[in-house]
């Protein structure tokens, strides 16, 4: 395991940031609804958004709605439902939804599947179906079943696992193309991407970020196609703190120079 000291702090005024939400900027909770992001922590990604110029996104399976939840009252560029949902720095959202029709027949068959699971969980997104197992590990294969059976029938669709979570979403979007379409715009365009993330889910953020010569960084355990690692969301907060830190003691050397 990779400690915090290896990931280096970083030099403002060139990268742009990309962070997960659940098991990246906060701990995971046993229900979604648990998660916060601790007050010292928004203080601190408030700074980074000001020695960036705003280049800071948060890149998550959660709802823009959760993200502004959790993250209030930072008001930040949101890449929601793996991508689904968009919010760029100049406040424009951007969506993909699925028709109405093939939204209802999945969510009734969906709780109907999952009604017998006793302590299964579903969460209905705006273009996703979350279905949660982790109060109830011993239905993760029936589970998959469940939303394999669906894919098979439904050729739109495309399913994305997580931690304890399948997400039965859309096809073309992902991690890997908000952040592509993140760094197409200002204030992130021309700038070397930095993206923390702890699950699957995450995966493709960190090729997209990787293509583009960037900083790919795993939380936690199990492989990864990421270039670093943290071991964990505490590891996280002080690699955040100290580059923050960093920022400021350069920043204020030259502080027009460092945010070119």
């Amino acid at each position: 395991m990779t400690v915090v000291a290896s990931v280096p702090p970083l030099s403002p005024g060139r990268y742009a940031f990309f962070f997960d939400l659940d098991g990246t900027l906060a701990e995971i909770q046993p229900h979604p609804d648990s998660v916060l992001i601790p007050d010292t922590v928004k203080k601190t990604l408030k700074k980074l958004v000001d020695y960036c110029d705003g280049a800071v996104a948060l890149v998550s399976g959660r709802s823009m709605t959760e993200l502004d939840h959790l993250s209030a009252p930072l008001h930040l560029p949101l890449a929601g439902v793996h991508g689904a949902e968009r919010r760029d720095a100049a406040g424009i959202s951007h969506a993909t939804q699925f028709d109405a029709d093939l939204k209802r027949r999945i969510a009734s068959a969906l709780a109907t599947e999952l009604q017998p699971l006793k302590g299964a969980h579903l969460e209905k997104k705006s273009a996703a179906f979350a279905l949660h197992y982790r109060q109830a590990p011993q239905y993760e294969k029936a589970i998959w079943q469940i939303a394999e059976s669906l894919a098979a029938i439904h050729e739109e669709i495309d399913l994305q696992p997580g931690k304890c979570v399948i997400e039965v979403k859309l096809k073309g979007s992902d991690k890997g193309t908000a952040i592509d379409a993140f760094m197409q715009e200002a204030p992130f365009i021309g700038r070397i991407p930095v993206f923390l993330g702890d699950d699957l889910t995450d995966e493709l953020g960190f090729d997209a970020v990787n293509r583009r010569q960037g900083i790919s960084i795993k939380v936690g355990d199990g492989e990864t196609r990421a270039q670093r690692r943290l071991e964990d969301v505490s590891d996280v907060w002080k690699w955040l703190d100290n580059t923050v830190r960093q920022f400021k003691e350069i920043d204020a050397g030259n502080p027009e120079e460092n945010r070119q």
